[in-house]
């Protein structure tokens, strides 16, 4: 992992909806509980919601000279893509349909904690790659500075407006 001083661009976006649904279940499961005795199934369930909160409550991007690495929760769900592998990178949105988590859309593998913007990586062995992330600008921007990759024109470029 590189030094907090390598990093160009470091974010992590908490699942917000994730966190209260889940964070919900488990205080309604602390109630049942507590009210009608701990029954080994509700501990049990208990336990998996507290590991998947860990684990899903947010997504992090980090990006440094060397490597673009993006990690769900304490890090234990991880990619790492080399930046020279990255030859190119545009700004998507989501179709509803692909949820949220760790999903195999249509265009390739896709990490996603929140809402329906992401940067989609094409990468030098032909795969596909989307992060999904409130900012993909900034994404694009941090790439761009780290790699020969060229960022995509302003959207206001992109409809053949004047340069």
């Amino acid at each position: 992992m590189a030094r907090r001083a390598d990093l160009v661009y470091r974010r992590t976006q908490v699942g917000t909806v994730t966190v209260v649904a889940v964070g919900g279940s488990l205080v309604l499961l602390a109630l049942i509980g507590a009210g009608t005795g701990w029954h080994p199934a509700t501990v049990a369930v208990m336990v998996l919601l507290v590991t998947a909160l860990g684990m899903f409550c947010c997504l992090t991007i980090e990006i440094d000279g060397r490597q673009l690495r993006c990690f769900f929760g304490t890090g234990l769900i991880r990619r790492t893509i080399a930046v020279h592998e990255i030859v190119a990178a545009r700004p998507v949105r989501n179709r509803w349909y692909y949820g949220w988590g760790i999903r195999l859309t249509p265009s390739g593998w896709m990490f996603n904690v929140s809402g329906l913007d992401a940067v989609d990586l094409s990468l030098a062995s032909g795969a596909r790659f989307r992060i999904g992330t409130d900012r993909p600008d900034d994404v694009i921007a941090a790439l761009g500075a780290v790699t020969t990759l060229a960022a995509p024109p302003p959207a206001e470029l992109q409809g053949g407006g004047p340069a």
